[in-house]
């Protein structure tokens, strides 16, 4: 499933170490894509966190969980600690296409080179979560959030690019939470 190096192990212990607790994990999760692959989110956690639907790794010295959405797109994956002078921390190797659409990475491209870019000036970003059936799922971010002309921007901006330049997709959904975001951006 997932191995940690020895460098990645003594760094996972050292951190329990740190907590003084000895009922901790370690949860490893995919929560998200980009055009460089997955986004990962590591965190120590207690075991009456455990899911009965986790996978449970054991480490040794401790357990790696893994929830059961993650764990086919972490198979084979390695987790190790580098220290190098432009990188340091936990570093994934994953041998597992972050996309299993293969218009997802056509979507990214489009974000990446236009939408961000122009989005950017107002302190915004879009992010790629998925592409299903024809359905690019997106999440906005930083003077997107909460702006109260986002759906404008999705429509008659995201969407009409994402379209034009990936004709395979049909539909663009936005599922930012944007009663959460601040719309930074307009701050006065």
């Amino acid at each position: 499933m997932i191995t940690l190096t020895d460098l990645a192990k003594k760094q996972v212990e050292l951190a329990i170490e740190d907590e003084e607790r000895d009922d901790l994990a370690l949860r490893v999760a995919i929560v998200g894509r980009s055009g460089g692959g997955f986004q990962y989110k590591m965190d120590l956690v207690g075991r009456d966190e455990i899911l009965d639907t986790d996978r449970v790794i054991s480490q040794g010295g401790f357990d790696v969980l893994v929830d059961s959405e993650s764990a086919p797109d972490l198979e084979g994956a390695t987790i190790d600690f580098v220290t190098r002078l432009q990188e340091s921390g936990f570093k994934f190797d994953n041998p597992n296409s972050a996309w299993s659409d293969p218009a997802a990475p056509e979507v990214q491209q489009v974000i990446e080179s236009r939408i961000n870019p122009s989005i950017a000036s107002h302190g915004g970003f879009v992010t790629l979560l998925d592409v299903k059936e024809g359905v690019a799922y997106i999440q906005m971010g930083g003077g997107c959030q909460g702006c109260g002309m986002a759906d404008v921007t999705l429509k008659h901006g995201i969407e009409g690019m994402i379209r034009e330049a990936v004709p395979s997709i049909s539909q663009v959904l936005d599922t930012t939470d944007h009663a959460a975001g601040t719309n930074p951006y307009y701050v006065g």
